[in-house]
């Protein structure tokens, strides 16, 4: 796996999603989760370095945290399509540029807690090889515009995690041979162990 995981570029987006769970150890407060998810990537990327955009889908499970009633799983996304009450609400890909040995990202992720709560975050990644380091931001708010442009924008908010700090460190994998075709990594499976340092 230590060649496969090599995308740093793909892995990049992984970092995204170490944004939305608690963090492991954390002082104040802090927990961690299980990521696992899926990046699909607009351009497919390569053994060169060039401009990208992609989104990402993921489960957060395993979750554990020093807040009380903390919920124990998750689901986050970026990129996409978003629905709330039944309407959909198109999401800014993340954009990053690099290649298969070295990437950087940034965007802004979603992640919808079991318990109905929600986090917003802002994040950028770096990546070299198969580890990608992720900080960020959470966003208190967040205007979605809908796919049919005659209902008007939807703002939705940060109701758990306000104010914590986002990073991470995680692996990403892919099909080694992809990064040498004509049309370089298309999707990749990202896994691992995401946290979250909060107040």
């Amino acid at each position: 796996m230590g060649h496969a995981r090599r995308g740093a570029l793909a892995a990049v987006l992984i970092g995204l999603l170490a944004l939305l769970a608690p963090s492991a150890g954390a002082a104040p407060g802090g927990g961690g989760c299980q990521l696992n998810g899926n990046a699909s990537f607009d351009q497919g990327l390569s053994s060169s370095s060039k401009p990208f955009t992609y989104s990402f889908t993921g489960n957060l499970t395993g979750c554990q945290s020093t807040d009380a009633g903390a919920p124990a799983t998750g689901k986050v996304q970026a990129g996409g399509v978003y629905t709330v009450g039944g309407v959909d609400y198109k999401l800014d890909q993340s954009t990053g540029t690099g290649g298969c040995s070295n990437s950087t990202t940034a965007g802004t992720a979603i992640t919808d807690w079991a318990d109905g709560t929600r986090t917003l975050i802002k994040y950028s990644t770096t990546g070299a090889a198969a580890a990608v380091s992720l900080s960020g931001t959470i966003l208190s708010s967040l205007v979605l515009h809908p796919v049919d442009t005659t209902l008007p924008d939807l703002t939705i908010t940060t109701t758990r995690y306000a104010g914590a700090t986002p990073s991470g460190l995680l692996a990403f994998e892919a099909n080694p041979p992809d990064c040498l075709s004509a049309t370089g990594v298309k999707q990749a499976g990202i896994a691992g162990t995401i946290g979250l340092n909060h107040n």
